[in-house]
């Protein structure tokens, strides 16, 4: 059960976990369920789910997406760059 934080401020902000710092296997289970999460396309043409991981991983490489750890809810997710947000004092 994660913990209660009156004041946001006290709460501590997630970690980022660098991808190669994963074993082949769990990279892959982290990415295949961050793509399951993300829903279904509504593009002009199905992405087969082994295009998207690869596609995933390939801007984990890059650095265009971080694996970010949420110490408080103990889960992990995928965050594009543009919508990482440094912990507070971090520049």
């Amino acid at each position: 059960m994660s913990e209660w934080y009156e004041d946001p401020r006290e709460r501590p902000p997630p970690l980022e976990v660098p991808h190669t710092e994963l074993s082949g296997e769990a990279l892959h289970g982290v990415i295949e369920s961050f793509v399951l999460r993300e829903g279904t396309d509504y593009g002009a043409h199905d992405v087969p789910h082994e295009t998207k991981i690869a596609q995933v991983l390939r801007q984990l490489e890059r650095g265009e997406a971080k694996i970010l750890f949420d110490p408080v809810t103990e889960t992990i997710d995928i965050v594009v760059k543009r919508g990482f947000k440094a912990p507070r004092g971090a520049d």
